[in-house]
């Protein structure tokens, strides 16, 4: 390690109050487990690939965070020093077929660097597995993360690892999938695994035994099973599910020829969760997930009310749901594959093409109206224009594997770094000012869309749209080129109904029908109408 006092590596002179460094702050589970460490008074690093995205948590200001990657070793060496909590909160699930190859070697990186920084605690939440079923019957997603713990367990630093089922929670990955499969049919033919037991656990357990796990004794070096009160089949999850919800019963009849990769499409058609995340769920329920033991209270007891039953569990997440107080979301992580890279700021990009599609308007109504409806974007309020090409494009996106126009938002009117927004993701986000999106959908390319809002030198609001898009290879070239026709109808609608809705947020809805479409909303301006698409590779903006 390097020098530098206790202070310096942020761990507390007396002891009392571990330094833990934190691995997936962007996923679901991570960024809840911050502030729950926080408030118990830890002090606390993050480990991100993408710092940026952690920008506008609520936490921020009372974290520090590092850029870095798991399979990194120098990178994860460097945010080891002074900790002495490491919580591995992350996994490749869905990254492609040697996804356990990758998360093998992470682990061994993680573990082995904990090591040599005299970390005194590793902290690991993996998935709880089968009883008496051999490796190689378990699930990919299920050996993987066996394996992550028995690997890490060998790392010569005690380890703890917890072995939960089904989170449910606001966000969750299997509460969506819950929700959205009993709220959308009422009448359903689904797969036999509907009938496997499951111990489901509430993301309040979760975090309060993972933030707990700080304090166990330096010789506890073991997994532990958690999960809920309750053992369910998932079709009584979704029975009760229904009668929490204020649902009718639903009618459900489970058929045995429905295999894993069926039952993912099935959940990718009715859900917002992709294929590539619904098949290795499906899979891991196969097999009854049940906890065998509940050691875990001999050194963590139970407060009253805790842990917490599904119904109740269900009941907090809906709350959540509906006060719009969701602090993450399973889609909160990066999907595998998804480009990384931000917006280029060199005109040529380094000799590459880059095509854009700029669109600018004045509005007859204050920049605050605009900028409600900008942040407002997506989800329930869709795409100001063209939605049956949205729907479309959302569709083939879901066909070749990819994201779909079904993730939504995690809060109808606020968005920050790193949200997801359908099939797009924030990138920056100047509140007033600008929104800059990533497209996380399958393209031969990497591909933005920014939005504007400014005044100009009369004091007039102003809008300007910009979507780029970096082409690879001749597909891309051809993606571009196929799609331009569609741009004035796609974007010149976006831009003509974003001001109009601003317009109309502003109470000048009317003024706005009485003008000629494409006909600026200031008097005696004609800079209301679109620039259209510029088609010259290379030609980008320095801003």
């Amino acid at each position: 390690m390097s020098g530098g006092t206790a202070e310096q590596h942020g761990r507390d002179p007396g002891g009392t109050r571990p330094s833990c460094l934190v691995t997936g702050a962007t996923g679901y589970i991570g960024g809840r487990l911050v502030p729950e460490l926080l408030d118990r008074g830890r002090t606390v690093r993050c480990l991100a690939r993408t710092p940026q995205r952690l920008r506008d948590h609520p936490w921020a200001g009372s974290a520090e965070v590092v850029p870095g990657d798991v399979t990194d070793a120098s990178s994860v060496r460097a945010a080891m020093e002074g900790v002495e909590v490491a919580y591995y909160l992350v996994h490749a699930l869905g990254t492609g077929r040697d996804f356990e190859a990758t998360d093998a070697r992470a682990a061994r990186v993680f573990g082995e660097q904990a090591r040599a920084a005299g970390v005194r605690r590793i902290v690991y939440l993996g998935g709880l597995t089968p009883s008496g079923v051999p490796d190689e019957q378990l699930s990919p997603h299920l050996r993987s993360r066996a394996e992550v713990g028995r690997i890490l367990l060998d790392s010569g630093v005690p380890t703890a690892v917890l072995r939960a089922a089904t989170v449910i929670g606001s966000g969750s990955v299997s509460f969506e999938m819950l929700r959205y499969l009993t709220e959308r049919l009422p009448v359903m033919v689904t797969p036999s695994w509907l009938r496997t037991r499951i111990q489901p656990i509430a993301v309040r357990d979760v975090l309060r035994l993972l933030a707990g796990c700080a304090g166990l004794p330096p010789d506890v070096n073991r997994a532990f099973d958690i999960g809920g009160p309750d053992v369910l089949t998932y079709r009584d999850m979704m029975q009760r599910y229904a009668a929490v919800a204020g649902l009718r019963r639903r009618v459900i009849v489970s058929l045995p020829v429905l295999t894993p990769r069926l039952s993912s499409q099935w959940i990718g058609l009715v859900t917002p969760v992709p294929g590539a995340i619904a098949r290795p769920l499906a899979e891991s329920l196969r097999h009854e997930v049940v906890c065998r033991e509940h050691d875990i209270t001999r050194y963590l007891p139970d407060p009253p009310g805790h842990p917490i039953g599904f119904d109740r569990s269900v009941e907090l997440a809906l709350q959540r749901v509906r006060e719009a107080q969701v602090a993450t979301r399973w889609s909160s992580a990066s999907v595998p594959g998804a480009p990384s890279d931000p917006l280029p700021t060199d005109p040529d990009w380094a000799g590459g093409s880059l095509y854009t599609d700029v669109r600018e308007r004045t509005v007859d109504a204050p920049p605050q109206a605009l900028w409600q409806v900008v942040e407002g974007i997506g989800g329930e309020h869709g795409w100001y224009s063209f939605a049956a090409a949205w729907a479309v494009r959302g569709r083939l996106d879901r066909l070749v594997g990819g994201v779909g126009l079904r993730r939504g938002r995690r809060d109808a009117a606020r968005l920050r770094a790193g949200d997801t927004l359908d099939f797009w993701r924030v990138e920056e986000i100047e509140p007033g000012r600008l929104l800059r999106l990533r497209a996380e959908m399958r393209l031969p390319g990497l591909a933005w869309l920014e939005m504007h809002v400014g005044t100009d030198e009369r004091g007039r609001t102003t809008y300007r749209q910009r979507a780029l898009f970096h082409p690879r290879g001749l597909a891309g070239h051809a993606y571009w080129w196929s799609v331009a026709p569609f741009h004035a109808a796609v974007f010149g609608g976006m831009a003509r109904n974003i001001a109009a809705a601003a317009e109309a947020e502003a109470g000048t809805a009317a003024g706005a029908r009485a003008r000629p479409e494409g006909r600026a909303a200031g008097p005696g301006t004609d800079a209301g109408t679109d620039a259209g698409p510029d088609a010259r590779p290379g030609k980008g903006d320095s801003r």
